[in-house]
């Protein structure tokens, strides 16, 4: 090892904040590290869930996430979600991301997990969506309208031509102020009053609520639609009825994770709408051209994201790589 190596090792984590985050996360070419990532592949165990009570308001759940490359790079995500923290005006997912050198293991990089997780996970969804959305998708509908939405909107429209977004959730008031928070970044944008409708026009449906029951249906979809399942991160959680896993050829970011926690797929599965074998393909399988992906104009497609810290490795690294 050289000296200039040893100390650059050697040195005091760089710290990086949401901005900086931000900053070094451009959607376009992360959807783009992202897929190099996933065609190389790295070491990401399933994540790690503990249920932390919290007296007077729905439980937490505390999520580790470690990933590695040997040789090259180790990380961990460390996260909370608290549901109710964006009442206080805070994250419901707050958390942190610490980037070692993985010869040594010497921490190299402290990073904003919220900033890095919203972005890795909105840019997931437009990877996948690159593969099994249609060519001419122009059409989004987003259902929810959390922290997350606005950069799902964002990443979708990096990897296909998005004229028109509308936008649904339970509660009018948080989907007007994202209604407005996208006009003023240039949007057409509307306020969808009847779900069904909506998603029956849409070329594109993008979904991330808290929802333990379905709020999309699969009799609603037309031919051609893109599913993009992001919310449900527990078994006992889901966004899709039975029917939206029947009429979809159903894709999912990890085998490991989908079966280990999404309980769209799991309930599906349970029910007898889908099985294991059904499930067509992996990210890793789309980027390594192993599975074509959409197959037809008319084919409705399925994505579930359960969220890999193989992404979050990736995306740690191009923060890291934009301060060398």
């Amino acid at each position: 090892m050289s000296p200039a190596d040893r100390a650059r090792i050697a040195r005091t984590p760089r710290l990086f904040d949401a901005a900086a985050v931000a900053a070094a996360l451009p959607y376009g070419p992360l959807v783009d590290r992202l897929g190099e990532a996933f065609r190389k592949g790295a070491h990401a165990p399933v994540r790690h869930h503990h249920g932390i009570e919290r007296p007077g308001a729905v439980d937490a759940t505390l999520m580790l996430m470690p990933a590695w490359i040997p040789g090259e790079a180790t990380g961990v995500k460390l996260v909370h979600v608290c549901p109710g923290n964006e009442k206080l005006g805070l994250p419901s997912v707050p958390g942190l991301y610490v980037l070692y050198d993985g010869p040594t293991g010497m921490p190299q990089a402290v990073l904003d997990g919220t900033e890095l997780t919203v972005r890795r996970t909105a840019c997931a969804s437009a990877l996948a969506a690159r593969h099994l959305a249609r060519a001419d998708a122009s059409r989004l509908l987003m259902v929810g309208a959390g922290a997350l939405s606005a950069h799902l909107v964002r990443a979708h429209t990096s990897v296909r031509p998005i004229r028109h977004v509308t936008v649904w959730n339970r509660t009018a008031a948080r989907a007007e102020a994202l209604v407005d928070q996208l006009r003023g970044e240039g949007f057409e944008v509307e306020l969808a009053r009847d779900l069904e409708a909506a998603a029956g026009r849409a070329d594109i449906v993008s979904c991330c609520t808290m929802s333990s029951e379905p709020v999309l249906h699969g009799a609603w979809l037309r031919p051609g639609t893109h599913v993009d399942l992001v919310g449900a991160f527990k078994p006992v959680m889901r966004e899709s009825d039975d029917e939206v896993m029947r009429r979809g050829t159903v894709f999912v970011d990890t085998f490991d994770g989908a079966m280990a926690e999404a309980g769209d797929i799991l309930r599906a599965i349970e029910s007898g709408a889908l099985t294991r074998e059904k499930l067509a393909a992996d990210l890793a399988l789309l980027c390594r051209g192993e599975h074509p992906g959409r197959r037809s104009e008319d084919e409705i497609t399925v994505f579930k994201s359960c969220g890999t810290a193989l992404e979050d490795l990736a995306a740690a690294r191009m923060v890291a790589e934009s301060a060398a």
